[in-house]
């Protein structure tokens, strides 16, 4: 019995009837924002929420089933992230005066998506691993917008539009001429009352937005490609494995051949 669920829940067409589910009550939270639907459909809505809890329950109860031993569901980091997201949702907040609360909630079971696709839970875990060397390009990237935030307020900070009139404004500035919202007019403002001003922007532009862009991608290739090389050590472990039963299964046909053949 323990096997038919555990091919349940591994099954292909179980993941893609999740992901099917999650993705038709996005839709349908989507939909109750549109006019007075919410009230013209209140019974469908109302059903599609019921249903939804109810297969998600059904779903925890699967996985936590499938378990050799039901600790072990909590050892999982993804399946502690599936059951806090099915007991929050469960909160009876509704008929309380946290309502408001209770239908926000809701929101947080489209992230069931993550779990749902074995592929999305890949490219989290690869995100999560990166954390450490996007931090420390972050930590950096700080320290040039503090620089040019400091320079561009001592320079500039008289200027009509006020975008420069301290050291925060500044910092917003340079997000804003990182995003490039516009911000040639930021530089040809400042180019009226200093015609060098172009420097500054061009190297903050060149510095911030292209070489840290591109660091940004490095890490996230690169641990892309540590997760591809660990699926593919995987693959070759498992294929070492077969051909070492396969081996000795050889061997044994062989041992049996030479004892049959000393009988006779």
């Amino acid at each position: 019995m323990i096997e038919k669920i555990e091919n349940v829940r591994d099954a292909r067409w179980f993941s893609n009837l999740t992901t099917f589910i999650i993705i038709a009550y996005a839709s349908v939270l989507g939909f109750k924002t549109i006019g007075d639907v919410e009230a013209k459909y209140s019974l469908f809505l109302q059903f599609a929420d019921t249903f939804v809890t109810i297969y998600f329950i059904f779903e925890i109860a699967i996985k936590m089933v499938a378990e050799k031993k039901f600790i072990n569901f909590f050892k999982n980091k993804w399946n502690l992230f599936d059951f806090t997201i099915v007991v929050i949702t469960l909160l009876p907040l509704e008929s309380s005066g946290f309502a408001a609360v209770a239908r926000l909630l809701r929101i947080f079971r489209v992230l069931r998506l993550f779990t749902a696709r074995p592929e999305l839970k890949a490219i989290i875990d690869m995100l999560i691993k990166a954390i450490p060397s996007i931090i420390d390009i972050v930590i950096l990237m700080f320290i040039i917008f503090y620089i040019y935030a400091i320079i561009g307020n001592f320079f500039f900070a008289k200027l009509p539009s006020g975008l420069w009139s301290d050291f925060l404004v500044s910092m917003l500035t340079l997000f804003r001429v990182l995003t490039f919202e516009d911000w040639t007019d930021v530089m040809y403002e400042a180019m009226e009352v200093y015609p060098w001003a172009w420097i500054y922007f061009v190297s903050f532009v060149i510095i911030a937005a292209f070489v840290f862009f591109n660091l940004f991608v490095a890490v996230i290739i690169g641990e892309m490609q540590k997760l591809h090389e660990a699926d593919m050590k995987e693959e070759i472990h498992e294929d070492s494995k077969k051909l070492d039963i396969l081996l000795e299964e050889v061997k044994s046909l062989k041992e049996e051949l030479s004892y049959i053949r000393s009988k006779e």
